[in-house]
């Protein structure tokens, strides 16, 4: 046998034909759940849950970590437009950060799990609730029955913990100047804190008097604050 044809059998030998592999497609991008047909998103909302001190032990601070986010979607998407705003909650409202955002900013899916919470998922070991987001205080497990206006009286003092706030503020911010309600001087005021402090019993010192100057709320051990729902007017 020739060389030549030794040569041609040993490249039939080693002949593997090449495969061309079509490119796979394009896989079609995951509707989101959340939207029904008919519908589009037009955007989202990423909740984020910290506080300040947190952010200070991380070495930032919620305003940086807001424009680092808006600086991330700017490189991603340069067209989207960016909103952000701050949840406020007292201070030392218990609750997980995120949840605590959720529900200040008016999430759906967090407010309609609130409504649904069992009246038992409320019952404390003892003490006072004041329970902002369905305007009632629990007094060791029992619902007060507190005015409409004692109520508000003490959710204004609450909610500006360990402030002390004058008479005739209270008279301004509770009593609007155009209802038919007739609006009290400053003694009247007094009437109606020893009334709200007679409904809250043995807790009624959580009220405190500021001689000649007014009232105040200041953090308890027995007191827990339960707020959802309040939006926040602060923006970044």
């Amino acid at each position: 046998m020739s060389l030549a044809h030794i040569d041609s059998a040993r490249s039939i030998q080693n002949y593997r034909p090449e495969l061309t592999l079509a490119p796979a497609p394009t896989p079609a991008a995951p509707r989101i759940r959340a939207v029904p047909d008919g519908t589009q998103a037009r955007g989202f909302v990423l909740y984020v849950g910290i506080d300040e001190a947190k952010a200070a032990a991380a070495g930032t601070s919620l305003h940086r970590i807001v424009e680092e986010l808006k600086k991330l979607t700017q490189a991603i998407a340069p067209s989207a437009e960016t909103h952000a705003a701050v949840a406020l909650a007292p201070e030392g409202a218990g609750g997980r950060d995120v949840d605590v955002v959720r529900l200040a900013l008016q999430d759906p899916a967090a407010l309609a799990k609130h409504r649904n919470t069992p009246e038992d998922a409320d019952r404390a070991p003892g003490g006072v609730v004041v329970d902002i987001s369905r305007k009632r205080v629990i007094l060791d497990n029992e619902t007060a029955a507190l005015t409409y206006k004692e109520f508000e009286l003490l959710q204004y003092l609450v909610l500006r913990e360990g402030r002390t706030i004058e008479r005739a503020e209270l008279i301004s911010k509770l009593w609007d100047a155009d209802s038919e309600e007739d609006a009290p001087n400053e003694r009247t005021i007094d009437v109606h804190v020893r009334r709200l402090r007679s409904k809250l019993g043995r807790y009624e010192d959580i009220v405190r008097t500021v001689r000649g100057v007014g009232y105040r709320f200041d953090r308890h051990a027995d007191v827990s604050i339960r707020q959802a729902s309040t939006p926040s007017p602060d923006r970044f």
